[in-house]
């Protein structure tokens, strides 16, 4: 059965190794990624995996999975940063404080569309003036919602999360596998 991952994100290419997925296709859907005027960060994810999904081309057949990677704080959204200096201010907000990190799932096969989100709180410690120049100078914070990625450099400064780690990665395995088995994808 084929199976398109509609994602150019490595993470989520490793994560689905980590579950016996290999993907027949990879293509990356290409949507505005622009939050709605007052959209809040949970229902802004599941539109995005839900837009990710439905823009990305299939075969009468074709399992379809797309997920996006919300980080927020309060209802403010954090998307990817485009420079090092709003790096530097996603970080400085987040700095000893709690967030969320959303991750929302959606597998498409033909007009039916099975979906879930998963929310994992994220606690992220005071950063020092050498901490944060530091990783900004890494560039790992590049292409990354909220500035980081807790499988790298900065998992160091994240000494506390309630849920899924994956769904902080990229995509929450569990739930992943779930809504693939119910689109009728065999996993092994």
């Amino acid at each position: 059965m084929p199976f398109v991952l509609g994602s150019g994100s490595p993470r989520r290419l490793e994560l689905l190794a980590q579950i016996g997925v290999v993907p027949d296709a990879v293509r990356p859907p290409d949507i505005d990624e622009t939050p709605l005027a007052r959209e809040l960060p949970r229902p802004y994810s599941s539109r995005m995996a839900r837009e990710k999904a439905q823009a990305v081309a299939a075969k009468p057949g074709d399992i379809v999975l797309c997920a996006d990677t919300t980080v927020a704080l309060g209802r403010r959204i954090f998307g990817k940063p485009e420079d090092a200096a709003e790096a530097a201010s996603f970080l400085i907000a987040l700095a000893g404080r709690r967030h969320r990190v959303i991750t929302a799932i959606a597998v498409r096969r033909d007009d039916k569309l099975w979906e879930r989100d998963v929310v994992t709180t994220v606690k992220m410690k005071r950063l020092s003036d050498d901490e944060l120049n530091a990783y900004l100078a890494s560039e790992d914070w590049k292409g990354k919602a909220g500035a980081y990625a807790i499988q790298g450099p900065a998992g160091a400064f994240v000494p506390w999360i309630q849920g899924s780690f994956t769904g902080v990665v990229g995509l929450p395995l569990a739930e992943t596998a779930t809504l693939l088995r119910s689109a009728g994808y065999p996993l092994p």
